[in-house]
């Protein structure tokens, strides 16, 4: 018997895992919705950008947009230069993986040679401060030149119009209070809104898997101490928690604010994920094939991260999913209350919060940023619910 054939009468438990995941459609849903979102924002220069991604003038091709996207013009540097860099590192694999997808070993060294070589320009370019209003020097090109934009030609950042306009031809979303383009927000805030509920999920189940199965395994009085501090933890209002953090960071006038997110939402969320690695935790500990581990000499981290962890992966991974939707919402809440990402970066939370005076006025700032909210929480709990069943069928 081929091993093809092999695989197709013998799954593995991961493709058993995928083929329920599939054949569910409302876990099939949540993830259109998240792949979208991460387009949108990963694709984010190329849909809204006040300067012209090609440009031909006096005889000369130039691409304007290009040295922002390796030096952004912004505050939070660290997120623009995160998305711009998978932005240009994702193109390039795409078109290795079709071209060298059966030749992996090659594949894996070209992109780690492309992986490393594009961190070059974002460690050299310098960031320069750019006021040229390129829409009014674009309206006076001579016969034969000519400039193409995005399709929302507008920055985050500029002052576009008049404050509050509705939507319309010009500004399809319409404007807020201070007559920047709103689609163009929304656009960039995908980009805020990933990256706290990636990173500050990724930074929960660091420390929530780590602690977790230290517990488990070894028990005794470190598991005992561990305990009890997640349980005081816990018993704080996570909310209440995260606005004093927040208030006390501020008032220190930190400026990196979606770091500063990041890093209150995933030390402040790690508690419940280290209940659910511990509990797993112990049931593997207790298996004859950890006593066999144990008995042959395997080195203790070798057990953890060899043996246990790839047999908890199932309830990790829907608690990630879970988390990234809880963490996105966490970051419009405090944005909206006005102790999360601060102006003038673009956050949907932001958005929301200028309409409070008046939100039938202002719909466009109540309607646009809820609905997207709406559509990230909603995919991520659809996906989490689909890898929920896929790893436990009779869930149901």
């Amino acid at each position: 018997m081929e091993q093809s054939d092999v695989k197709a009468a013998y799954p593995s438990p991961g493709a058993q895992v995928w083929e329920r995941f599939k054949h569910d459609k409302v876990a099939l849903v949540g993830t259109g919705g998240v792949v979208f979102l991460v387009l949108v924002a990963v694709m984010a220069p190329f849909i809204a950008n006040g300067r012209p991604l090609l440009l031909f003038r006096d005889g000369h091709l130039s691409l304007p947009f290009l040295r922002y996207l390796f030096a952004p013009d912004t505050i939070e540097v660290v997120v623009e230069k995160f998305f711009n860099y998978i932005l240009f590192f994702s193109i390039p694999s795409a078109i290795a993986w079709l071209m060298l997808k059966r030749r992996k070993g090659l594949m894996l060294k070209i992109l780690a040679i492309w992986a490393l070589i594009l961190v070059v320009p974002f460690i050299l370019v310098n960031p320069r401060l750019d006021k040229t209003d390129w829409r009014q020097e674009c309206s006076s090109l001579k016969a034969g030149e000519f400039a193409i934009f995005a399709m929302v030609p507008y920055g985050p950042f500029e002052n576009c119009a008049e404050p509050f306009l509705k939507p319309d031809r010009s500004h399809y979303f319409g404007t807020d209070q201070i007559g920047r383009d709103v689609l163009s927000r929304m656009v960039y805030g995908a980009r805020v809104s990933l990256a706290v509920g990636f990173l500050a999920t990724g930074l929960t189940m660091f420390f929530g898997i780590l602690i977790g199965m230290i517990c488990g395994y070894f028990g005794g009085r470190f598991d005992f101490l561990m305990m009890r501090i997640v349980e005081i933890i816990m018993c704080f209002p996570t909310f209440l928690l995260l606005l004093i953090l927040m208030a006390i960071m501020m008032d220190r006038k930190y400026q990196q604010s979606i770091l500063l997110v990041i890093a209150v939402i995933g030390l402040t969320s790690w508690t419940g994920l280290s209940r659910i690695v511990r509990g797993e935790t112990l049931q593997q500990r207790a298996l004859p094939y950890i006593k066999a581990c144990e008995s042959i000499g395997v080195s203790i981290w070798k057990i953890l991260f060899r043996h246990i962890l790839p047999n908890i992966t199932g309830p990790i991974l829907v608690s990630f999913t879970f988390g990234i939707a809880g963490s996105i919402l966490a970051e419009s809440g405090l944005s909206f209350l006005g102790f999360g990402v601060q102006p003038p970066t673009a956050s949907w939370g932001e958005l929301l919060r200028q309409a409070f005076s008046d939100p039938l006025r202002y719909w466009h700032l109540t309607l646009w940023p809820g609905l997207a909210i709406f559509i990230a929480v909603v995919s991520f709990n659809f996906a989490g619910e689909g890898l929920h069943r896929a790893f436990d069928p009779k869930s149901d």
